[in-house]
């Protein structure tokens, strides 16, 4: 059983940051990607960033040059460092990982529960 862990999130001014974080625990064999989504009010969920084991990265282009996604293979955690912070950035923030697991052949992507970004003045 894999547990996906989100933290950082809160309230922010715009122009502001905030870096959130998400660990992968469980009998874990690897993981492939692991990125961010993020649901906004009234909005379906949307990808924010994905980065590889390997280090590549894919940005959606809203938040290109603002936001970075950064990965420690060690501790199984990946981050989203967030700048420049706007209103529409405001949305429930999901952390995502494609695992292979001890005793499987098949990767399975696993979700966190959520943490809430709110940016406002």
């Amino acid at each position: 059983q894999v547990q996906l862990v989100e933290s950082g999130g809160g309230v922010v001014q715009p122009g502001g940051s905030l870096r959130v974080s998400c660990a992968a625990s469980g009998s874990i064999s690897s993981i492939n990607r692991m990125g961010w989504y993020r649901r906004a009010p009234g909005k379906e969920r949307e990808l924010v960033a994905h980065i590889f084991r390997g280090g590549d990265t894919l940005y959606a282009d809203s938040v290109k040059g603002r936001f970075t996604i950064s990965r420690d293979n060690a501790k199984n955690t990946v981050y989203l460092q967030m700048n420049s912070l706007k209103p529409e950035d405001t949305a429930v923030y999901y952390c995502n990982a494609y695992i292979l697991l001890f005793g499987s052949v098949r990767y399975t992507d696993y979700w966190g529960q959520g943490t809430q970004v709110t940016v406002s003045s």
